[in-house]
């Protein structure tokens, strides 16, 4: 009789082992279905090495940085964190757009020097820039598969003698669909928002170009342009020339939405000056991954500033807290960057 009570009480026990197992590989295929794509301007990523073209003097050990070996590593160490703080623990998102990087080399040590997974692929190209900066893509191989990529020159008829980063554009498949992300750096407001203005609506429109011509392929297509558009989501570049719309109550496909827009009309940011927050950072979609369908889709509330308090530093001058950043003109302060990064969750 006992025998047979411990047979029935190990046959319950198996069944109630089995049931956690198959809960436990429902979880997983759930948390499976998720995937993170980010953004991050990471402030000046130079190696140490002087280049020969002299655009990354300062970013030198003798250069007027100082920028030495161990404030590289801490950098990377730095960029890392904040990846991965993006998903609360040791793992960064599964594509992570970059501006501000200086070669692949730099791009194969924040992956080798740091816990990013050594099997993440990297999409670079040089570009022309005069500051020796390009933008690029980092991603897991276990969720996107990369079929096509190109840099996209970006040229000023009216100061044709102006160098600056390209944009990049990368197809692939995510989640097993096809995507089509485009990552951004549109030139600085450095000279003034006047003679700065016509450069930035000069990407725009190579920007909405080849977005025309993907849509007029496959109007359903799911376009991703995310980057550091220098303007914001009011300005004539994204709302006028891009025609992305605030609005994503009742997506059009073929339609373009500034997911960012809302952190605006929040007062919130992912840069600061002069004590204002502004939205340089944009993430902006295709109608087709808000439309309530089988397969990728996102929503606004999906879309997110990363911003915790380490990451900032508190700001005498303007009051509040700024972005804590690597430099300072030339004074070295060992923060992470002079923007925040933004994030977006998809769904499958």
């Amino acid at each position: 009789m006992k025998t047979k009570i411990t047979q029935m009480l190990l046959v319950c026990l198996l069944l109630l082992l089995s049931s956690v197992v198959v809960l436990g590989m429902y979880c997983c295929s759930s948390d499976g279905k998720k995937i993170t794509v980010a953004f991050y301007n990471t402030e000046n990523l130079f190696d140490t090495i002087d280049a020969p073209y002299g655009g990354d003097d300062d970013f030198a050990p003798k250069g007027k940085n100082a920028w030495t070996p161990e404030r590289y590593q801490k950098k990377l160490d730095n960029i890392y964190k904040v990846l991965s703080g993006i998903l609360g623990g040791k793992k960064v998102p599964a594509l992570i757009g970059l501006s501000e990087v200086e070669n692949e080399t730099v791009l194969q040590d924040l992956i080798k020097k740091t816990p990013i997974a050594d099997n993440y692929g990297i999409v670079h190209y040089d570009s022309p820039d005069e500051r020796g900066i390009d933008v690029a893509l980092l991603y897991d191989p276990t969720y996107f598969t990369l079929t096509a990529s190109e840099p996209i020159k970006v040229e000023f008829d009216f100061e044709p003698s102006d160098r600056t980063r390209d944009i990049l554009y990368v197809q692939g498949k995510l989640g097993k669909q096809d995507v089509h992300v485009f990552v951004n750096h549109w030139p600085s407001r450095r000279e003034g928002m006047e003679k700065s203005s016509p450069k930035r609506e000069a990407a725009a429109k190579i920007v909405q170009t080849k977005v025309s011509s993907i849509l007029q392929k496959d109007g359903n297509a799911k376009i991703i342009i995310m980057g550091d558009l220098n303007d914001h989501p009011d300005n004539k570049s994204v709302a006028e020339i891009l025609k992305a719309k605030n609005d994503c109550s009742k997506p059009d496909a073929a339609q373009l939405y500034d997911l960012s827009a809302q952190f605006q009309q929040k007062g919130l940011g992912t840069h600061r000056y002069e004590g204002k927050w502004g939205v340089l950072d944009h993430i902006i979609v295709s109608g087709a991954l808000l439309q309530n369908t089988k397969g990728l889709k996102t929503s606004p509330k999906d879309v997110h500033i990363f911003k915790q308090d380490w990451m900032m530093y508190n700001d005498t001058r303007y009051g509040g807290k700024s972005p804590s950043a690597t430099y300072g003109g030339t004074k070295y302060y060992g923060g992470y960057s002079d923007h925040l990064p933004t994030y977006m969750t998809l769904r499958y």
